[in-house]
């Protein structure tokens, strides 16, 4: 699981600076850039409040983080195929400003 790139990713699609998210969040940059970087992992209250500051829910934050270590092998094909599309209809939905 990548949270931190997940985490990050969706701060740059949103076109948030780090430490604007992090002042949001209520915790520091320095932190927040922990986490953006994996070498920290913050508690699930804490992931709570950046999914709602990056308005996505959090199911949807964990997907996005998912990598092919946290798939059992003999689903990974499956995932391969899915995964993609699952991940453009969240990036359409969560991610168009429109919306």
């Amino acid at each position: 699981m990548d949270l931190g790139t997940a985490i990050k990713n969706l701060r740059l699609q949103k076109d948030l600076k780090q430490n604007v998210l992090a002042e949001n969040c209520d915790i520091s940059p320095t932190y927040l850039s922990q986490i953006e970087n994996n070498l920290k992992l913050p508690n699930i209250s804490t992931l709570q409040v950046i999914a709602k500051n990056l308005d996505i829910p959090l199911p949807i934050l964990f997907f996005l983080s998912i990598n092919d270590n946290d798939i059992a092998p003999e689903k990974r094909k499956a995932f391969e195929i899915i995964g993609p599309s699952v991940k453009s209809m969240i990036g359409s939905f969560f991610m168009d400003p429109k919306k």
